[in-house]
């Protein structure tokens, strides 16, 4: 467990939850597995967070990773989640970056401008992007119903080789892009 316990990146003097102990041991084992292809490329994976979100009829297991070592997550994306909903009774595992917002005040905080890559927008957009992989995000539309409700309808790629186990996700990827962003999304393949 000593091992595992080095997947984890906390902030100093902070604990790992149990869930997060065993997202890390799931990580370490592939890692050390001689049968695994992706076991190079796991060894720079490193998580800061994981949590259970309840979604209508499963759970849904959500990662959040350091946003340096997301890149390394993007390149194996798919096959991981696949092992990880093994090892994790078939729970929808959803890899998000841990990104930072900054405020527009940025002069008060001693910054010329602020990046565009850390406004509410543009991590938002980023966030929508990390929940729907290793899928690919084709049209989005935004609804505004007459009640002034917002709705964004994001359509994703049919031609997606992995689509029948992503049809059974969409409305776990609803689910926790309201819970990260608060915003309303509906999920379909561009077919419809």
């Amino acid at each position: 467990m000593l091992n595992a316990r080095k997947k984890i990146l906390k902030e100093k003097g902070a604990q790992p939850t149990d869930l997060e102990l065993e997202v890390a041991k799931a990580l370490f084992d592939i890692e050390v597995s001689p049968s695994s292809d992706i076991k190079a490329d796991v060894r720079d994976v490193l998580i800061c967070k994981a949590e259970d979100m309840e979604v209508k009829n499963r759970i849904a297991l959500v990662v959040h990773v350091p946003f340096k070592a997301f890149k390394s997550v993007k390149k194996i994306q798919g096959r991981l989640i696949r092992e990880l909903e093994k090892k994790f009774n078939k729970k929808h595992v959803i890899f998000v970056a841990k990104r930072t917002m900054m405020d527009k005040n940025t002069v008060k905080n001693g910054l010329k401008f602020r990046p565009r890559n850390r406004t509410l927008t543009s991590v938002h957009e980023s966030i929508l992007e990390d929940v729907v992989a290793p899928s690919t995000i084709v049209g989005k539309r935004t609804r505004i119903s007459v009640d002034g409700s917002k709705l964004l309808k994001v359509f994703l790629d049919p031609k997606d080789k992995d689509k029948e186990n992503m049809e059974s996700k969409l409305a776990t990827f609803s689910a926790v892009y309201k819970k990260l962003t608060t915003k309303d999304a509906h999920f379909s393949f561009g077919d419809e």
